[in-house]
């Protein structure tokens, strides 16, 4: 082989790899659509009007939620060379009031479904024992 052949192999090589990269990359985008259409095969449908409640939900959780309450605030200030005082950092700490707010608004809009207990004998047929007496 001569440079000319060598360097005609490596231009299809590298046309070679990049067909296959765009080959492979479809595959990838394709594995990406079917492993999120298997994510959701489960999960219950909702309407857009129900997405719009839930978001109203959310908003409405939120905005019950009183975050002026300085109380439901951890603060720590600290102090400048100059003697002005700042605020260092502030932490939510009562995060588990606005997340009860949010799931109390969303609860009100589902029922709660009726789930058969697995250990529940309720299913099973009762035999009971009858004498007959004369």
């Amino acid at each position: 082989m001569n440079a000319k052949d060598l360097e005609l192999k490596i231009s299809g090589l590298e046309k070679a790899i990049e067909e296959h990269k765009a080959d492979a990359s479809r595959y990838e985008d394709e594995l990406k659509t079917t492993t999120k259409k298997l994510e959701d095969i489960n999960k219950p449908e909702l309407t857009p009007l129900y997405f719009d409640k839930i978001q109203e939900a959310v908003e409405e959780g939120v905005g019950n939620f009183d975050f002026d309450e300085q109380d439901n605030y951890e603060k720590e200030f600290g102090m400048e060379y100059d003697g002005k005082v700042y605020l260092e950092s502030i932490d939510l700490t009562c995060t588990h009031e606005l997340v009860e707010k949010i799931v109390e608004q969303v609860h009100k809009l589902f029922t709660e479904a009726e789930c058969p207990e697995e250990d529940d004998n309720s299913q099973l047929n009762n035999v009971t024992h009858v004498e007959k007496v004369i």
